[in-house]
């Protein structure tokens, strides 16, 4: 039985994280802990288990890992606290807000001898895996292409207070594509350029950007990674969408795409109800196999840093309006 606790509900995905630890056989969850007490007190009771009024007393807990969902810039700190109580760490993306803060954060786990893995739960969609394996067997050629896009609402919040997020849309939509393509094509991102700016919202930081980027075997990716969709009226967060070019055919991929559309008359607008994965299922599921198999992540803190570099130097390029080449110092 692997016991599980959560640091924070800042983010919107520990629900679905939550949900999926009490649906899952041979896992217990343990507890949950807070520092905004109203929201971790009716979180417990939603979820039913028990309320920690500190991050440290949940740790003190007899518990194997933890899945850290705090606002982006507290992930330093947390990952901190967990790998030096020796707590297995699934943390959100994006890792972290820097490339220090990330390779900081691997760092502290390694010398603690915890596993650090990274939450790209797109990577368990079943059309990002059929797509992987199209790559693999060779059916598309040698990729030349990739359009990529990651559009949702603006979330508002702590997300769009610079100092707790790091940044707006791009970084928060950029990580999740960038690691499906470092995925699908075995490479690294050695250059990006990016137009980042404010056009949808009446906000402080950027809701919208279009990035390009180079990999190391020549192939070419754009991605846009905007907020631009209607916060009252669109059915669901949003998409990720993928146009890969090869050599020897096209590939069209949408992850969010198992779906009916609901028209109501109630209420005045189009709903999506899904029937096909629950990624976060298949996330959380892999982090629990890897504590009780006692393996490496299948999705590790390396590949959050390599995302968040992406992220990076995409802010860094469109400041300074000229492309900017990977890695970064």
């Amino acid at each position: 039985m692997v016991k599980l606790g959560i640091m924070s509900f800042a983010h919107m995905h520990a629900y679905g994280y939550a949900e999926c630890m009490n649906r899952l056989d041979g896992v217990i969850l343990a507890g949950i802990a807070d520092d905004n007490t109203a929201r971790g007190r009716k979180m417990a009771r939603k979820f039913r288990t028990k309320f920690f009024n500190s991050y440290k007393a949940l740790l003190d807990e007899d518990i194997d890992g933890v899945i850290i969902t705090s606002e982006n810039s507290r992930h330093r700190e947390m990952v901190g606290m967990a790998a030096s109580r020796k707590k297995h760490i699934l943390c959100e993306k994006p890792l972290a807000i820097s490339i220090k803060d990330a390779q900081a954060m691997i760092d502290i786990c390694h010398a603690n001898g915890v596993k650090l893995q990274t939450a790209f739960p797109c990577r368990f969609a079943t059309p990002a895996i059929r797509a992987k394996s199209l790559i693999n067997e060779g059916r598309l050629g040698k990729v030349l292409a990739i359009n990529g896009t990651n559009h949702g609402k603006m979330p508002g919040g702590w997300f769009i207070d610079k100092k707790k997020s790091g940044g707006g849309a791009v970084m928060d939509h950029t990580v999740h594509v960038v690691d499906l393509m470092r995925w699908f094509l075995k490479q690294e991102v050695v250059e990006v350029y990016a137009e980042v700016d404010t056009r949808f919202h009446n906000i402080k930081t950027d809701d919208c950007g279009i990035l390009t980027m180079e990999f190391g075997d020549g192939t070419f990716a754009t991605l846009d990674p905007s907020w631009s969709r209607p916060t009252k009226s669109f059915p669901a967060w949003g998409d990720v969408t993928m146009e890969i070019v090869g050599t020897e055919g096209v590939l069209s991929l949408d992850i969010f795409n198992q779906k009916f559309s609901l028209f109501s008359e109630k209420e005045g607008k189009e709903n999506w109800v899904n029937w096909g994965d629950n990624m976060d299922n298949g996330l959380v599921e892999d982090f629990v196999n890897m504590i009780e198999e006692e393996r490496e992540p299948s999705i590790t803190g390396y590949d959050g840093l390599k995302a968040t570099e992406v992220t990076v130097a995409a802010y860094q390029s469109a400041k300074r309006k000229e492309p900017v080449r990977l890695p970064l110092e």
